[in-house]
């Protein structure tokens, strides 16, 4: 087989269906401006935005068998290399509720379905014909009923076996478990940060502390969202802060797998840690911009490039 420098897995993936509603309440009637559907899950996401900037792709993890059409044509459009393990029954729906007005969004998510033993075994098998040395894998998202809070950690350690990268993008049991493994690459937001480690976050100083805590336990890259303030990326050599552009805010869904997105794009062209926190920061601040994954306006986000600002911390 080819190799295909970019692997995302998605176990939990969903159809995003986003419903535009000004003036949003709950417990009062509200009516729908707009109403748009996309193919989703974080893994999908970030495999969309590969595939915009440029980069082959390949996307893995469970589909439902009964309503894979929105998949397939997002996949065939973008050039993606569609290696889903087809389960029994539908995949799940996130409703996401933005409101033009206050520049909120609401989700409402709805259970995925429960892979068995021998989805779960196809899964690996798929994941073991991909992986080739100097490949990097995006493990992100939930984990699926039916599915141990171990798998990231097991598909870590086989991913490594064989050579591959590893970019981990979970939280809760599942990424207590994988921290054995030492996934290399890590990109929790602020409060999964804190929840793993058990204390607050206030300031850029103390999630360096807490980033750099990761990177002792044999990381070499952690970025840690702050949405609107920007991120922190740390490497082994030096920390930095990275401030976004001002954007107007359309939608916050998915802006966090447009800069693992870019964190993997820099990666896989070996960018320097300030030019890897240009290309992820402004991968985010390009999808709060809009509705729906990917990255399909390349001038726009080379804009945003050079509007990041960046602070080297000391």
């Amino acid at each position: 087989m080819k190799q295909i420098p970019a692997v995302t897995v998605t176990l939990n993936p969903a159809i995003d269906q986003t419903l535009s509603v000004p003036g949003f309440a709950a417990g009062r009637v509200n009516r729908v401006a707009e109403s748009r559907s996309h193919a989703g899950g974080k893994g999908v996401n970030v495999a969309c935005c590969l595939a915009d900037l440029g980069v082959e792709v390949a996307a893995t993890g469970f589909l439902g068998a009964d309503n894979t059409d929105l998949f397939e044509a997002s996949f065939t459009r973008r050039g993606i290399a569609d290696f889903f393990v087809r389960i029994p029954g539908r995949t799940r729906v996130g409703i996401k509720i933005v409101d033009d007005r206050t520049r909120q969004t609401t989700d409402i998510n709805f259970p995925g379905l429960a892979p068995e033993a021998e989805d779960l075994a196809e899964l690996f098998e798929r994941i073991f014909l991909l992986v080739e040395p100097e490949s990097w894998f995006v493990l992100s998202g939930s984990v699926p009923a039916g599915a141990p809070d171990v798998i990231y950690a097991r598909m870590i350690e086989l991913l490594q076996d064989r050579g591959g990268h590893v970019v981990l993008d979970t939280s809760g049991a599942p990424l207590r478990e994988a921290l054995a493994s030492v996934p290399e690459v890590m990109k929790p937001n602020v409060e999964e940060l804190g929840e793993l480690l058990g204390r607050t976050l206030a300031t850029p100083a103390e999630v360096r502390a807490a980033g750099e805590s990761l990177l002792a336990r044999g990381a070499r890259l952690v970025v840690v969202s702050m949405g609107g303030d920007g991120a922190v990326f740390i490497d082994r050599e030096q920390a930095l802060l990275a401030r976004p552009p001002k954007v107007e805010v359309r939608s916050t869904v998915g802006a966090g797998d447009a800069m693992v997105g870019g964190i993997v794009y820099s990666l896989i062209h070996d960018l320097p840690l300030a030019d890897l926190a240009r290309m992820a920061t402004a991968g985010g601040a390009y999808a709060v911009t809009r509705v729906g994954p990917g990255i399909e306006d390349r001038e726009a986000h080379r804009k945003l490039i050079d509007q990041v600002e960046i602070e080297f911390l000391k």
